[in-house]
This record gives C-alpha cells, sequence and structure tokens, in this order.
C-alpha cells in the first residue's frame, strides 16, 4: 500500500525498520499494529501488516519531541519489556488508506503520542539520530535552507555506500562507470547508485525500493534520450521499445558530465544496432506516410523533453474535435475540427481581444497567457480516475473541488473556449485504446457537485455511444484528411518557429517567459530560498517544449488516389503507360507492383555485362520495346547495342568531344545527346544519321531533359536553358525548330537538372553545391539552398514533387523539402555515391568503387552491397516497373541487372 506518492514533493524515502506501533501503552485498551516504519526527509511514516488499519503519516514539522526512552526513567512506558522504543510526540498526523481505500487523507489534530518499537533495538539510537537531523532541516524557516539541510544528508548517506556488485547479472560482466543518481517517476525521484557494464545498465535505489535493483539489458535499449528535468540538462530515459508512450527508466544526475557519459556508454552500444533518428527524419516519415499523425506527434514530444515520467512535461496533444453536440460525428466537415492554426487562447476572438488588451498594456516581460497548455494539475485534471494517489501527493492529500473537476469533453472544452483562465491542450491518453481515465471503475468518492449531483463517469458527447467508441473516434479524427492536411500548423505553435519571438507574438502564442527553455538561469541564482521558489513555480505552472524547428513545418503529402480501387488504378497505369498491353514487356505499373519490386530490391542479381566503349560512360536511354539499348561515353560516341543479337549496331560520333548524357524522344524514332563542344545532337534511328544540332551554349552541355515538347540544358556556362522544340521531318530534310523560352541564370557551372511530373518545377544543381528550384512556369527561382558547397552530382525530385535528394562530393545523401528548404535528413556514406535511384525511402546507388549499394534512407544505413562495376559507377537506368536496372561505370562496361524474387 506504501509508495513514493504517499511523500511530499521533493521529499526523500531514505530507510524503513520492521516495528510494532503501540497505542495506549500500559493501559487496558492497549493495542500493537505490527509493520514497517520508514523513514522520510520531510515525515514519518507507518505502515502496519493489516491493510484495514490506516497507514500514519506524521510530518517532521508537526513533531513537538523525538526520543528513545531512558530505562531509568520511571514514567517510561517502555522500562518493562519495550526496549527498541521510540516516542514521538505531535501535534498533527494524517490517516491514509483506511480499509484500503484511496481517498482524502483524515487529518487527526490535536497532541498525541506515537510509541514504535524496533525489531532491532541496536538501531533506535541511529535511527533517532538520523530523526533528529531531518527535523532540524524541516524547522528551518526557509524552502532553500531546509532543501540545502536535506541534500547534504542525502549526499553523505550516497557517500558512503555504493552499488552492490552480487547484483550483476553474470560475473563476467565488465564494470564500465559507477555514480550516483535519482530514478525519476511521477512527481517522485529516487536516489541510489548507477551502473553501466558491458551488459547492462543497473539502478540499485538506496531505500531498496520498489525493489533491490532495476536492471535494464542494453541489448533491449532501442532509444535513448538527454532530458532536461528541473530545467537543468541533468535527465536521461531510456526506452527498451520503438513506439511506446512510457520509458523503461528515467534518470536524473546530479552533474551533467555523469549524464553524458552513461549515455554515451549505452548510445555506443547500440548504435551498431540503432539508428538515432531525428525531428527530420521523422517528419520525413510522417511526410511519406510511413508514421501515422498520432506517432509522429509521439515522436515529436520525445525529442522535446516530454516525458510521461515528468509531469511538468508531460507530452501534449491537441485538441481536434470542436463538435460536442451533434449526435453524428462528421469527419468531412471542416467545421467539426478545432482551427489547428491557433493556440486553445486564440480561438475565441472575444477573449483574445480581452487577453490583447492586458497584454499591451502590461510591463515587460510580457505575456498573453496566464497559465499554461500544460502542467501536472492539468495531466492529472484528465487522469484523476486511474492516478488519484498522484492527484492527491500534488494536491496535499484532497482532491480538487467537484465542480472543477474533470466532468464532461463538452464542458471541458467550452471551459477552453471560454475560461478566463483556461488554456489546456490534451493529452495522449485522448488518442489511445484505453479508456480507463473516462470511468470511475475505483468506484473513488469524488464529491458532490452543485445540485447534488455524484462525479462519477465523464460524460461523452452524443456522437459517442461508449468510452470505447469516444476513442475511437477521436483516432479517426486525429488521422483525418482535414487534420493531416493541417497539423504542421499546431506543430509550428509547440514545437516550431512560431513557438518563440516575433512570429509567436504574432501568432499570439506567447506565455510567461519563465516556461521556456533558457527563461532562466538557475545557476546564476545564488539565493537557495530564490531559487527553490523559482523552481516550484515553474514545475507547477507547466513548461514549453523544447523548440525543434525555427523554419515553417512543411505540410503532409495527401495522397489523392488512395480512394481508388484496385481496378481503376490498374486502368490509370494502362493509360498513362506507353507500351500497348498485347506487348511481351507489358506488365502492371500499379502502385503495389512498383512496392514490391523496391521491397524487393535487395535482390537485384547481375544478368549480363558488356564492354562497349573506349572511356567511361555518361548516359543510357532504353526505347519502350526494350530491344535496344543507347549510351553515351566521354570516348565521343554514342551508340546502339542489341539486347537480341548482343551486338553493337549503331556506333556514331558528332565530334572529338565526350558526349555527357543521352535521351530518347516519346515514338522511340530520335536519340538526343548532348556534348562538352557546347552543343546539342539529334539523331534519327531510323535513318542511322544526325537530324539536327542545337548550338545553345557557350561551353559544354552537362544535362539535358525532355518534357512535353520541352527540352531542358544544363551547361557549364553557367545556365540552364528551356527551349520549345517542332521536330523536324527526316524525309524532307525539314529540321527541328527551336525556340528558346527561358535562360535560367547561375553563378557558376551547373552539372545536373531534374523536374517534377507535372513539369512545373525545375532543380538545378551547381559545381559548388548550390541547388536552385525554380518555378518553371514562370522561369523564377523559388528556394536558393546553398547547402552542400561540393560539386553535385546527382539529385532526383520526388514524385510528390516535395522532397529532393542529393548526393555530391561531400559524400552525403541530402533530402530537402521543395518548398520550405528545410535539410530534412542527411545521411552520411563511405565514398561518393555517383548516381542513384529513389523511391522516396529506398534509394539505389551507384558507388565510386563500382557496388550498387541499397539504403535504407529513414534508417540511415546501408542494407544490402552489391558487387559490379570495377570503377565508379557513372550512370543508372531503371525501368517504370522498376525490377530492370542498366548501370554504365568507369570501367567502360554497361551491366543488366534484374529483379529474381
Amino acid at each position: 500500500r506504501f509508495s513514493l506518492l504517499l511523500l511530499n514533493l521533493e521529499e526523500y524515502y531514505f530507510e524503513q525498520h520492521t516495528a510494532n506501533h503501540i497505542i495506549n501503552k500500559g493501559h487496558k485498551d492497549e493495542r500493537k499494529f505490527r509493520g514497517s516504519l520508514k523513514i522520510c526527509s520531510k515525515s514519518i511514516i507507518f505502515e502496519p501488516d493489516d491493510n484495514i488499519q490506516p497507514i500514519i503519516k506524521i510530518p517532521l514539522r508537526d513533531c513537538i519531541s523525538i526520543k528513545a526512552p531512558e530505562d531509568n526513567e520511571g514514567n517510561n512506558p517502555f522500562t518493562r519489556d519495550a526496549s527498541g522504543g521510540i516516542s514521538v510526540l505531535c501535534s498533527q498526523v494524517f490517516l491514509i488508506k483506511e480499509r484500503n481505500v484511496i481517498a482524502p487523507y483524515k487529518t487527526v489534530r490535536g497532541r498525541t503520542e506515537h510509541l514504535f518499537q524496533l525489531d532491532v533495538a541496536g538501531k533506535v539510537g541511529d535511527v533517532v539520530q538520523t530523526l533528529h537531523q531531518l527535523y532540524r532541516a524541516s524547522c528551518l524557516d526557509k524552502m532553500g535552507d531546509q532543501a540545502a539541510m536535506i541534500t547534504a544528508i542525502l549526499q553523505s548517506r550516497l557517500a558512503r555506500t555504493s552499488f552492490d556488485k552480487n547484483r550483476f547479472q553474470s560475473i563476467s560482466e565488465t564494470l564500465h562507470m559507477e555514480c550516483k543518481a535519482e530514478m525519476v517517476t511521477p512527481l517522485v525521484t529516487n536516489p541510489g547508485h548507477v551502473c553501466v557494464t558491458d551488459a547492462n545498465l543497473y539502478f540499485q535505489p538506496l531505500n531498496g525500493y520498489p525493489k533491490p535493483v532495476v536492471q535494464i539489458t542494453l541489448q533491449n535499449v532501442r532509444r535513448i534520450y538527454k532530458r532536461r528535468h528541473g530545467l537543468m540538462p541533468l535527465g536521461l530515459e531510456v526506452f527498451c521499445t520503438e513506439n511506446d508512450l512510457c520509458s523503461d527508466i528515467y534518470l536524473k544526475f546530479y552533474n551533467y558530465q555523469d549524464r553524458d557519459e552513461v549515455y554515451f556508454l549505452i548510445a555506443t552500444y547500440i548504435e551498431n544496432h540503432i539508428a538515432e533518428h531525428t525531428a527530420e527524419s521523422y517528419m520525413l516519415q510522417w511526410q511519406r506516410g510511413h508514421i501515422s499523425n498520432y506517432q509522429y506527434l509521439l515522436h515529436l514530444n520525445n525529442l522535446a523533453d516530454r516525458s510521461c515520467n515528468d509531469l511538468s512535461q508531460y507530452p501534449v496533444f491537441p485538441w481536434i474535435i470542436a463538435d460536442y453536440s451533434s449526435s453524428v460525428l462528421d469527419l468531412t466537415k471542416p467545421e467539426t475540427f478545432r482551427d489547428l492554426s491557433k493556440p486553445v487562447g486564440a480561438l475565441n476572438k472575444e477573449r483574445l481581444d480581452r487577453l490583447l488588451t492586458r497584454y499591451q498594456e502590461m510591463a515587460e516581460p510580457k505575456f498573453m497567457y496566464g497559465s499554461h497548455y500544460s502542467s501536472p494539475g492539468y495531466v492529472l485534471f484528465y487522469l484523476v480516475r486511474v492516478a488519484p494517489e498522484y492527484m492527491l501527493c500534488l494536491q496535499n492529500g484532497k482532491f480538487d473541488h467537484a465542480d472543477r473537476m474533470f466532468n464532461s469533453i463538452a464542458e471541458t472544452w467550452k471551459n477552453c473556449l471560454d475560461g478566463a483562465t483556461d488554456f489546456k491542450e490534451l493529452i495522449p491518453e485522448f488518442y489511445e485504446n484505453d479508456p480507463s481515465f473516462l470511468v470511475n471503475s475505483l468506484k473513488l468518492d469524488l464529491g458532490k457537485r452543485q445540485g447534488g449531483k455524484i462525479v462519477e463517469d465523464i460524460e461523452l458527447p452524443p456522437w459517442a455511444s461508449g468510452p470505447d467508441d469516444f476513442l475511437q473516434k477521436s483516432q479517426e479524427a486525429l488521422e483525418s484528411q482535414y487534420v493531416s492536411e493541417h497539423l504542421h500548423e499546431w506543430i509550428d505553435l509547440i514545437f516550431g518557429y512560431k513557438q518563440k519571438g516575433s512570429e509567436a507574438v504574432a501568432a499570439h502564442n506567447v506565455f510567461h517567459p519563465l516556461t521556456y527553455e533558457g527563461g532562466v538561469d538557475l545557476n546564476s541564482i545564488m539565493d537557495p530560498n530564490e531559487k527553490v521558489a523559482l523552481l516550484t513555480q515553474i514545475l507547477e505552472f507547466g513548461q514549453t517544449p523544447k523548440q525543434l524547428f525555427t523554419t515553417p513545418h512543411p505540410q503532409r503529402i495527401i495522397p489523392r488516389l488512395k480512394s481508388l480501387s484496385r481496378t481503376s488504378s490498374h486502368s490509370v497505369s494502362l493509360a498513362e503507360s506507353p507500351v500497348s498491353p498485347n506487348e511481351e514487356s507489358f506488365e502492371d505499373l500499379t502502385e503495389e507492383s512498383i512496392t514490391l519490386a523496391w521491397n524487393n530490391i535487395a535482390k537485384l542479381k547481375l544478368d549480363k555485362q558488356y564492354k562497349i566503349h573506349k572511356e567511361a560512360i555518361t548516359g543510357i536511354a532504353v526505347p519502350c520495346n526494350g530491344s535496344s539499348v543507347f549510351t553515351t561515353s566521354q570516348d565521343s560516341t554514342l551508340k546502339m547495342f542489341s539486347k537480341e543479337s548482343k551486338t553493337i549496331q549503331r556506333s556514331v560520333s558528332f565530334s572529338n568531344m565526350a558526349l555527357s548524357s543521352c535521351l530518347i524522344l516519346p515514338g522511340d524514332t530520335t536519340v538526343i545527346s548532348s556534348s562538352w563542344d557546347n552543343h546539342i545532337y539529334f539523331y534519327s534511328v531510323a535513318f542511322g544519321r544526325q537530324q539536327d544540332i542545337l548550338m545553345g551554349h557557350d561551353d559544354a552541355v552537362s544535362k539535358i531533359s525532355w518534357r512535353d515538347r520541352r527540352l531542358y540544358s544544363a551547361s557549364w556556362d553557367s545556365t540552364v536553358k528551356v527551349w520549345h522544340c517542332v521536330p523536324g521531318e527526316t524525309l524532307s530534310n525539314k529540321k527541328h525548330h527551336f525556340e528558346l523560352l527561358a535562360e535560367l541564370e547561375h553563378d557558376v557551372s551547373v552539372n545536373t537538372i531534374d523536374l517534377n511530373a507535372a513539369n512545373t518545377i525545375l532543380a538545378s544543381g551547381t559545381k559548388d553545391g548550390t541547388i536552385s528550384v525554380w518555378d518553371v512556369t514562370t522561369a523564377t527561382v523559388t528556394e536558393y539552398l546553398k547547402m552542400l558547397f561540393v560539386c553535385l552530382f546527382a539529385f532526383f525530385l520526388c514524385t510528390d514533387s516535395r522532397h529532393l535528394l542529393s548526393t555530391g562530393e561531400d559524400c552525403c545523401f541530402k533530402v530537402i523539402d521543395v518548398q520550405t528548404g528545410m535539410l530534412i535528413s542527411s545521411v552520411t556514406t563511405e565514398e561518393p555515391q555517383r548516381c542513384f535511384k529513389w523511391d522516396g525511402n529506398t534509394i539505389l546507388s551507384g558507388a565510386q568503387s563500382g557496388e550498387l549499394l541499397i539504403w535504407d534512407l529513414l534508417g540511415g544505413k546501408v542494407t544490402e552491397r552489391i558487387k559490379g562495376h570495377t570503377g565508379a559507377v557513372t550512370s543508372m537506368w531503371m525501368n517504370e516497373q522498376c525490377n530492370s536496372v542498366i548501370t554504365g561505370g568507369e570501367d567502360k562496361q554497361i551491366m543488366f541487372w534484374k529483379l529474381q524474387y
């Protein structure tokens, strides 16, 4: 029945002794209760073995005397047969859990004497001495002085003990480090010793509670986070699960050096097993639909120091639904939802106007809201029915007034809209599967409301048939299209760029300065009383999450074709495919088959290889029927290789300069090649001759692309040019007609370009690592990203037009959000990757060494290495079905690869 929640906030439990509690000693109605006497830093607690009897808590500050009576005292009730006795005379005592019922504490006022007889009489002297020390601390006038004295007693006890090495799981374990720390659970901390070995993390509580040792196997650790606890960078939280809300252990250290060393030891152990996720990597997963809105918010909370073990930094989730009166919840109507672009305090314009008037008249430091959106009181407001002991701990043994309790969803929402000081958001439990916090299953006596109504279960909205249905519909609302399209706006307020500064002011999102990370430097406050008072105020008021983003958060990508049936999806791909259905090479191009191919990309096998050039291969193009392959090379030739006869059928040289890339025009009758001689050559396949030449640049043409009768050419002359082309007619010798539509100027040589599927966005990459994103329709630059500072080899605009993946000489894959310019992910490679294909998650890349590498971009690691060329892979082609690949290399070879399921 005893728990650390019976202690006051910031109180420690030191030791326990088996004892008898003797009432009315020497009288006819003398009674003796066996149990455990617990010595705490601010109280004495006796827990009887008999569950019917109440737990007795005696605050040390209410003690009149604490002594072990001497044998020669004539009036000593212990003189006959009671050795090992301690007498406590006090003016007030609390009775807790009488008849084992969780209820507000009963207070017994008046002078009473309590006699405790220890089983081990020899410990009486030490116990009384400890109690006298703690009593002196509790009698000090100022909280800071009390805290300092209790801390000194605690540190002295920790210094006299060490971790018991007999608790190691194995005698062969190697000790890496040992230090003092506290295990953190909601509202309480428990001091003890931390030990890290080569196999386990251990915590041994000083008091042996709740068990002699807590052990975490390092092999099971999945996530580890440094935490800010009590505004200081001293916390460390360890998870053995990937997605759970609650951790396996939360530790608070006495100095950041110990914390960082333990973090380093555990992180070093797990780094080979687990990739450390950043906010940006989770953002990419969320944007692409790999994780749900709920999972993403959970990960952001974790990264922003929010923890279930710290009620002042409990995970915060948004109010989503605004309709609590309809009988049916319609998730297709925008008015069903709360405006996620505004904080709760700004949802009601009339209230906001009053708050802004006060804000403008306020002296610095100004704030708009006098309370926070998340605090220990608000968390327990929602959870009182499942965590009543936490509420009693927070509120000194009392529940809140019945009318102020969490009684109704609609009533709470209305108060958040209209209340003068109520701006609270929700907690994760509203979007999970356990409805117990909505039901008074413990049959707690939570009082009566005005009008005589007893506080029982939560009153649910009409559209919910019960607690489970309420949570199910809340989950559906959180994952709905409306929320997916607007959740980034709420993230901007809570975790992002609208959290602080002028953007916060403009968004009406300004809270008390003490709630922000860095709002106060506790180390600079020398007065211990001021420090304790300030810390208490901040912890009870609530804290703003750590800021994770300083630029606008990108919107989620909402798939528009998800509602299509399998049949209609199939017919869409038929219409889009340039291959007629009766041709042998036709394959189902549905999203499912492409996903299947990428899921099995590691099964890519070398089919055939041919050495057909004299220098490195620079470009590969394949006609729709797949019967032949066109390649360009630095040896200045364009070659046509027949897959059927395995011979070179055409070889043409337009000049003595290297060719840099090639492509086939729709209809498969014309191949275009770009050259280092500044020209672009048009070659007729049917007539086997040069058909046309475009002299459009002043330096080498590095890359070309063709979309909708438009040719896009990148050049070392620092331009990208957009041409409108009217094809020529070979028979009449009519030349192509070229009209220059746009010239996109750069500062240095342009190495590569790519366009989105809609042909509206063009990205260009230069020799110095600058990426420019252009609006092709207006020929204006929308983003100018100096991201890399190294020569770019290749990049690829994802089909969603939102993400760009680049690689260059810096041996990094970088994912950039096209709309915001934010660097979302960066993965370091051992060597330069010269070319690649990407499905949004998995990358197939050609390395400098000649290997083909398969990357899990979200995990940040290589999942497969495939031996290939003997020199760098310089060019790569993949078919639409993503199950056939051709690569070209510096070894002058082309290699044909096939997926073998």
